[in-house]
């Protein structure tokens, strides 16, 4: 069966899907996005994802348009409409195609845009580690545009492009200051002495939705969480580290490379106790608000 897509109210056909190209998000990066996963047909978090686009979309002026749309329940329909379990979601807004710039809700309605695709976890991956390397592009802590998960997503595209040419998984950014900020697609954990230690928001981090799960996780398995100033030496002095995401949910990470190649182990060079807790305590909240039966 071919993929069906949600635009702009209806269900369609993949290979019928079109978007202007007078569209202001493909001219200007003017749009958002969110990242989802379903389990057992059911949208993970889909709330708190939603809630954060209407937040980001009334920052950028398309709050009042994307108000009248049931984004949620298009949500629903189009992973009914797939017929899928174990799914990827992404919405996409943009400001749509219109003669005004910038756009701010003056009348024209948003382009909508919502997939869901096929997805299986990395399971060898949990096991082994993400490899991670040091991007060579930076995050302005002080920009606005960081909590705001936007089309305009070059800094980790180049981020990913790098990690991808040296093999690695991931890339993790450092802010204007030298600090440690994110992944180009994860938020980054280190765990010492017991403890985890994440970056502030004010170090110029997007909040993920599942980052702000994972302190919920922490505080109720009595794992005290630090957020704050995190300097580039923690990778060689934690005992554990991890990045999450919504598609990922919590990915080990036991390897970090520099720019001249040298690899060092992140603890043991191995998923730490610490980790594998906060790993069980999320499946087992992906099982109990998805409708997972305990086996």
């Amino acid at each position: 069966m071919e993929e069906i897509v949600y635009l702009n109210g209806s269900l369609v056909p993949r290979s019928e899907a079109r978007v202007s190209v007078s569209d202001h998000g493909f001219l200007y990066g003017y749009g958002l996005f969110e990242t989802m996963r379903a389990y057992n047909g059911n949208i993970f978090l889909l709330e708190l994802h939603i809630d954060r686009l209407r937040g980001s979309a009334a920052a950028m002026g398309l709050g009042a348009a994307l108000d009248k749309i049931d984004i949620a329940g298009a949500c629903r329909e189009t992973l009914q409409a797939n017929n899928l379990e174990d799914a990827r979601m992404r919405v996409t807004v943009t400001g749509g195609e219109v003669d005004a710039f910038p756009w701010a809700d003056r009348g024209s309605s948003p382009t909508v845009v919502i997939t869901a695709r096929p997805y299986e976890a990395p399971a060898e991956k949990y096991g082994q580690g993400y490899k991670i390397g040091i991007a060579s592009v930076r995050h302005c802590r002080e920009s606005r545009l960081l909590h705001i998960k936007a089309t305009s997503y070059l800094t980790s595209v180049f981020a990913r492009i790098e990690a991808a040419a040296q093999g690695l998984d991931e890339a993790i950014l450092l802010n204007d200051d030298g600090y440690i900020a994110e992944g180009g697609s994860s938020n980054v954990f280190f765990v010492r002495s017991g403890r985890l230690v994440t970056p502030s928001v004010g170090s110029g981090i997007l909040p993920g939705i599942t980052r702000g799960l994972v302190i919920e996780l922490a505080e109720g398995l009595d794992i005290v969480v630090t957020e704050g100033t995190v300097g580039i030496a923690i990778i060689r002095q934690c005992e554990e580290a991890f990045l999450t995401n919504s598609v990922l949910g919590i990915m080990p990470m036991t390897s970090a490379s520099d720019k001249s190649g040298r690899t060092v182990l992140v603890g043991s060079g191995k998923p730490g106790p610490v980790t594998q807790r906060l790993m069980v305590a999320y499946q087992e909240r992906v099982d109990k608000e998805t409708g997972i039966a305990p086996e």
